[in-house]
């Protein structure tokens, strides 16, 4: 091999060499390019999924919207009056008196209560000794104090409920509340049965007014009251009797108590003689 021809050969050599390094470079260029691409686009999908759980866990959730409603927004039962329709007074006309009665859905006294002396109250309601207002609490869902729901819904699912009974008439409504509270029905404290709507209406189905009843039904699975359920409960939590606790009995601004001079009274025996004295009085 002549000299010029591993001159040339050498410099060819050193050509292919200096273009392989090139697009070897070039390759890795695109490679980190491609890389930190990624990586941006992937911390940007991260950052974007994360905003988007803040911003859901921000929205208020529906029983918060509820409580908020406008009263324009409201969908008041029929067989009410007041604000909102949070005015529930069931009894006849011609009855003088009115005991109030506040009662929280999952509460288990006033199941307690309803189990026992709840026949008497609608015994005597129907002939006309007095009437009852109704006022519904959800403090036992952990509402109150500007939280909603802390410890469930079913205190404010079964209100909303009663009001879809209310909506049919105030027989089915005190009907309804009955079978709520039964003892086959009514759930321990801890057991959120009430805020299964299947629950409800399944409880509903053993009161004739209400049984397969698909306004009832629909009601209740769209929520139509939930906002009015709300509104009640705050009609509780600003309750200008001092009532804090349920069930509790009021009548001419003073609370019905037992034997105890504390609690309402949760036998018949009891209750009568103090209804007899709030009747007097």
């Amino acid at each position: 091999m002549s000299k010029r021809n591993s001159q040339q050969a050498k410099t060819a050599a050193r050509e292919r060499l200096r273009i392989e390094r090139e697009r070897q470079a070039k390759k890795a260029k695109t490679k980190r390019q491609a890389i930190v691409a990624g990586s941006i686009v992937g911390v940007l999908a991260v950052v974007g999924v994360g905003g988007y759980l803040v911003v859901q866990a921000m929205k208020p959730s529906h029983w918060e919207t509820a409580m908020d409603a406008k009263s324009a927004d409201v969908v008041a039962p029929a067989n009410t009056s007041g604000t909102n329709g949070t005015t529930v007074t069931i009894g006849k006309d011609s009855a003088k008196k009115t005991l109030k009665l506040y009662e929280d859905s999952r509460c288990p006294v006033c199941a307690a209560f309803e189990q026992t002396v709840g026949s008497t109250v609608h015994k005597d309601v129907e002939d006309g000794k007095y009437k009852i207002q109704y006022i519904g609490a959800t403090f036992i869902d952990g509402d109150g104090g500007g939280k909603v729901g802390t410890n469930g819904e079913g205190s404010k699912n079964a209100l909303s409920a009663l009001g879809a009974a209310l909506n049919v008439s105030p027989d089915a409504f005190l009907d309804y509340k009955t079978a709520l509270y039964s003892k086959k029905y009514h759930p321990e404290e801890t057991k959120d049965e009430f805020k299964s709507d299947d629950y409800l209406i399944k409880v509903a189905n053993t009161v004739d007014a209400l049984k397969d009843n698909k306004a009832f039904q629909k009601a209740v699975r769209n929520g139509t009251y939930d906002d009015w359920a709300m509104k009640m409960s705050k009609t509780f939590d600003s309750n200008k009797d001092d009532v804090t606790g349920t069930p509790s009995l009021v009548m001419d601004g003073k609370k019905l108590t037992g034997s105890d001079g504390q609690n309402a009274p949760m036998t018949v025996a009891e209750y009568q003689t103090a209804i007899d004295k709030a009747l007097k009085g």
